[in-house]
């Protein structure tokens, strides 16, 4: 019993040492793998973050977010006239767009810029197709256009419904801004002046500069032709003069001598024709063969202010006048880019807008620096409706064209219009005139002293 006991006692301390042992492993193993745990746990947590901060961006807009990954292209969209007879129109805004391009290196915060081209035709069908193709691509951030007023009013709605804003460098049919417009054009703007401007100066013109008395007005049933025409007669009729006709043709018409033969009933001392090339080119050529107007004097706009225009109408053109932008009193640094004008492209501009163009790419630039942001990943955010707010915010903008400051529905432009006069040498050269005959500026200004005698 006593050698049982002891081994039992020797049994129950073996025991009791191995099971000491057991107990005391088991807690370095458990302490063992609770340090590794929270050595996981810890680098756990501290990757979290970095895997969520990579690439997130918290970037929201009501009407949608372009993302543009490192590397991709900022896509801007030009909706212009590069085909058919007004092409002249559209490739001298194109341009516009191309050396502005050119002036900001071709890079938007890091990032390429690609320029796209869809032709208008300048014409309501070719623009609601031109806006309806630009619509359907995500890719676009904004939009340069279009050129012809007649293809914005289809189609500039187009563009917004899709969160597209654009910024016209040549529309300037005062609808296109009429606080009754409609909020379906709220993502339109516009560099170029309004028609409430140039048809006043033309009206203001013919009246105190030429001295007549009645006045005949052609349209062509586009926005921009009609409501010019509208202004050019009201204005006519507010400062003492007598509109005998306001006629009438299509763009696609050749033989105007029905509608002038009618004109030349009222016996008009001017024609206002504020029309495009082709119709253009047909009433002046065929004016003067109508009996009763040997004598009228001829006018037109900025919409056939092209040497397009010069080769439709021929010597015809000699001594008519053309209201449009006045070129001279555009900013110092229109110099400078008709250099880089003549550098990329061989010739000089080829029609009125290639600065308006500029001045709405920069425009456009500067809005989409202001509300892109970059994610860590590199993917660049831009929010349609902010940088749509952004344009709209546009204040004491240093253009080429003058100090823009856009109004609540778009209108951006600073401006300034005159009267330009065909000379023989224009028609020889093919070459629009460079410098007006005269201006509202210019007649304002106080009169240069006369030098001292010495």
């Amino acid at each position: 019993m006593g050698g049982d006991v002891r081994l039992m006692m020797d049994g129950h301390q073996v025991l009791s040492r191995s099971h000491s042992y057991t107990k005391e492993g088991s807690m370095k193993r458990i302490f063992f793998l609770s340090i590794v745990c929270l050595l996981a746990l810890c680098l756990v947590t501290i990757s979290a973050p970095a895997q969520t901060k990579k690439g997130a961006l918290k970037y929201e807009d009501p009407i949608g977010v372009v993302k543009i990954k490192k590397g991709d292209p900022i896509h801007i969209a030009c909706w212009m006239v590069v085909a058919g007879p007004d092409a002249s129109l559209g490739t001298d805004t194109k341009r516009g767009v191309e050396i502005a391009i050119d002036d900001i290196g071709g890079k938007l915060l890091g990032f390429p810029i690609k320029l796209s081209v869809q032709d208008t035709g300048c014409n309501a069908e070719g623009g609601q197709a031109a806006a309806t193709k630009l619509a359907a691509d995500p890719t676009i951030v904004a939009a340069i256009g279009s050129n012809c007023s007649s293809e914005a009013r289809p189609g500039a709605p187009i563009l917004w419904k899709a969160g597209i804003a654009t910024v016209s460098p040549s529309n300037t049919a005062p609808f296109l801004t009429d606080p009754n417009r409609g909020p379906e054009y709220d993502g339109y703007l516009r560099t170029a002046h309004n028609d409430k401007v140039q048809g006043a100066v033309a009206a203001e013109f013919a009246i105190k500069q030429l001295k007549l008395k009645k006045a005949a007005t052609i349209h062509d049933g586009s926005p921009y032709a009609e409501q010019l025409q509208a202004v050019f007669a009201e204005t006519f009729k507010k400062l003492g003069g007598t509109i005998t006709a306001q006629e009438a043709v299509a763009p696609t018409d050749t033989d105007m001598r029905p509608v002038l033969t009618k004109i030349a009933t009222g016996k008009p001392d001017i024609i206002y024709y504020p029309i495009f090339i082709a119709a253009g080119g047909h009433i002046t050529r065929q004016a003067k063969e109508v009996k009763g107007l040997e004598k009228v004097k001829l006018m037109s706009a900025d919409g056939t202010f092209s040497p397009d225009f010069i080769k439709a109408a021929g010597e015809a053109a000699i001594g008519m006048y053309h209201s449009s932008p006045d070129f001279s009193a555009f900013g110092a640094g229109y110099k400078g880019f008709l250099e880089k004008h003549q550098k990329k492209y061989g010739e000089k501009p080829i029609a009125p807008f290639h600065a308006h163009a500029y001045d709405a790419a920069m425009m456009v630039f500067k809005a989409i620096e202001k509300v892109g942001k970059v994610a860590p990943d590199g993917t660049l955010h831009i929010g349609r409706k902010a940088l749509r707010d952004a344009l709209y915010a546009t204040k004491d903008f240093k253009g080429l064209t003058g100090n823009l400051t856009c109004t609540s529905t778009g209108d951006c432009a600073d401006p300034m219009i005159a009267i330009y006069q065909m000379t023989a040498e224009n028609i020889k050269k093919q070459a629009i005139p460079e410098k007006p005959i005269w201006s509202p500026a210019a007649a304002a200004a106080p009169a240069k002293p006369a030098p001292k005698k010495k």
